[in-house]
C-alpha cells in the first residue's frame, strides 16, 4: 500500500508540461510576449542584431500598433488547440510570426509560440512536417525579403506594407541557429518519451507474464492438491462403505481418514482462492508445504491402507523454497497414484530422499501392478504436472514400471541457491 501523502502524486503530476490544462502555456505567453514586447521597443534597440555586424547600433522598428498586439496575442491563442491540431497550429503560428516579422516591429519574445508550436508538432510525430516546413519558412522569408526587403538603417521607417530589412550572413545564420534549438529539443524530449514508453510496455509484459506464471502455478497447486486428498476420500469412503457392516472400528478408523483428508483440502483450498482473491497484498512468501511435513503426508497415505516406507539418506536440510515444494509435490502424487492404480491386495510404497551436496534425488517405488503414463483417465496431468515441475527447476524426472513389477517415480532436482530464493515459486 502506498505510504506517500495525499496530493503527493498529483504535485508530480502537474509538474510535467503536457499534464498541465492546455490554457497555462498559452496565457503565460501571451502575457509574457505583450510585457517583453513593450519593452523590446522601449529600449530603442537591443535585439539580436544589436552587434551583428550594422556599426554596432541598435535597430529601428514599427512602433506596436493594434495588428501587433493583435499578432502577439494570436500566436499563443492559436496554441489552444496545439493538442489536438498540432499541423495546423504550426503552420498557423509560423503565419502570424512571418507576418509580425515582415512588418517589423521590434525583435523579442513573439518567436516562443513558434517554438512551442514547432516542438508540439514534433513531440506528437510530425518530424518530417516540422523538420521541413520550419526550413521552407525560413527560406521563404529569406527569399522575401531578399526581395522586398530594405536597408537595415531603413527597418520600420520605410514608406511600404512589409518595411522588414534586407537579409545578411549573419542575421541569417542567427535565425537558423534559433530553429536548430527547439526542433533538437524536441527530438531528444521526443525519444525520451519513446524511452520511457518501451520500458513501460516492457514493465507491462513482465508483470502479465508473471500474473500468467503465478496463475499457472496456483492451478497445478490447486490440482495436486485436490487429487491427493480427493483420491484418498475415495479410497477411504471404499474402504468405509465395505468394512461398516463387519468391522465399524475399522470403518471408523476409514472416516477418520476422511475427515483429515478433506480438512487438509479445504486448508489448501483456501490458501489457494485467498492469494488468488488478494489484490494490492504481497503474497506470502514462506512455502505452506515442503519435505518437513513429509510424515504427515506418508500418515495420510498409511490411513489409506497403503504401506509406505521411508528412507532419508544424507544430511537432511532446508531447501530452496520451489525445490521443497517441488520434492513434496512429486512424493504426494506419486503416493496419489500408488492408491488410485496399484491395483487390489497390500501394496507397499517406498519413499526415498536423498540429499546430495548439489541436488536432492526423490524417488517412490511401489509393488502393484502398475500406473499408466497417462493416469487413469483422459486429460490426466499427474505425472506430466511432476515431469513439469522438474523441469521448471532445471531437474531430471522419469516414470515407469519397474523389472519385476510395480512402478517407480524417479526425480533429481538441483539444490544450487540458498533457500528461500526460490521464493515465487515456494509460496501458495
Amino acid at each position: 500500500m502506498s505510504t506517500s501523502r495525499p496530493g503527493a502524486q498529483d504535485r508530480a503530476h502537474l509538474s510535467s508540461p503536457g499534464s498541465w490544462p492546455v490554457w497555462v502555456l498559452p496565457l503565460f505567453l501571451a502575457f509574457f510576449q505583450i510585457i517583453g514586447s513593450i519593452g523590446a521597443q522601449g529600449e530603442n534597440g537591443g535585439g539580436p542584431w544589436e552587434n551583428s555586424g550594422h556599426g554596432g547600433h541598435g535597430y529601428t522598428s514599427t512602433p506596436l500598433d493594434p495588428l501587433g498586439f493583435a499578432l502577439l496575442l494570436a500566436g499563443p491563442a492559436l496554441l489552444l488547440m496545439r493538442r489536438r491540431r498540432p499541423v495546423l497550429t504550426l503552420v498557423a503560428v509560423g503565419a502570424v510570426t512571418g507576418l509580425y516579422m515582415l512588418r517589423a516591429y521590434t525583435y523579442g519574445p513573439v518567436v516562443f509560440s513558434a517554438i512551442v508550436a514547432v516542438m508540439g508538432a514534433v513531440i506528437a510525430g510530425h518530424r518530417l512536417i516540422a523538420w521541413a516546413g520550419t526550413s521552407a519558412a525560413l527560406a521563404g522569408y529569406f527569399a522575401l525579403t531578399a526581395v522586398i526587403g530594405v536597408p537595415f538603417d531603413q527597418r520600420g521607417l520605410a514608406d511600404q506594407i512589409f518595411p522588414a530589412e534586407e537579409p545578411d550572413l549573419s542575421g541569417a545564420a542567427f535565425a537558423v541557429g534559433w530553429a536548430l534549438v527547439p526542433l533538437i529539443g524536441a527530438e531528444l524530449i521526443r525519444m525520451r518519451g519513446q524511452r520511457a514508453a518501451a520500458a513501460a510496455r516492457t514493465r507491462s509484459e513482465e508483470e502479465r507474464r508473471q500474473a500468467s506464471e503465478e496463475r499457472l502455478r496456483m492451478a497445478r497447486e490447486l490440482h495436486d492438491v485436490l487429487a491427493h486428498n480427493i483420491s484418498m476420500i475415495n479410497v477411504q469412503a471404499g474402504v468405509a462403505l465395505h468394512l461398516i457392516d463387519d468391522d465399524p472400528g475399522q470403518a471408523r478408523t476409514a472416516l477418520a481418514a476422511i475427515k483429515e483428508a478433506s480438512k487438509e483440502a479445504l486448508t489448501e483450498m483456501r490458501s489457494v482462492i485467498g492469494a488468488l482473491r488478494s489484490q494490492d497484498e504481497t503474497a506470502p512468501r514462506a512455502p505452506t508445504a515442503g519435505l518437513a511435513r513429509l510424515e504427515e503426508l506418508l500418515g495420510r497415505a498409511r490411513s489409506a491402507g497403503l504401506r509406505v516406507d521411508a528412507e532419508i539418506v544424507g544430511d537432511r536440510r532446508p531447501l530452496p523454497a520451489g525445490t521443497d515444494l517441488a520434492a513434496f509435490r512429486i512424493v504426494q502424487e506419486s503416493l496419489t497414484n500408488v492408491g488410485r492404480h496399484a491395483g487390489p491386495g497390500p501394496v507397499t510404497a517406498r519413499v526415498r530422499i536423498a540429499y546430495g551436496e548439489r541436488e536432492v534425488a526423490v524417488r517412490v517405488d511401489d509393488d502393484g501392478q502398475g500406473v499408466s503414463l497417462l493416469d487413469d483417465h483422459p486429460g490426466g496431468s499427474g505425472i506430466n504436472g511432476m515431469r513439469e515441475r522438474a523441469a521448471a527447476l532445471g531437474g531430471t524426472f522419469s516414470a515407469g514400471p519397474r523389472p519385476g513389477g510395480g512402478f517407480r517415480v524417479s526425480a533429481t532436482l538441483p539444490v544450487d541457491e540458498e533457500p528461500g530464493a526460490h521464493g515465487r515459486g515456494g509460496s501458495e
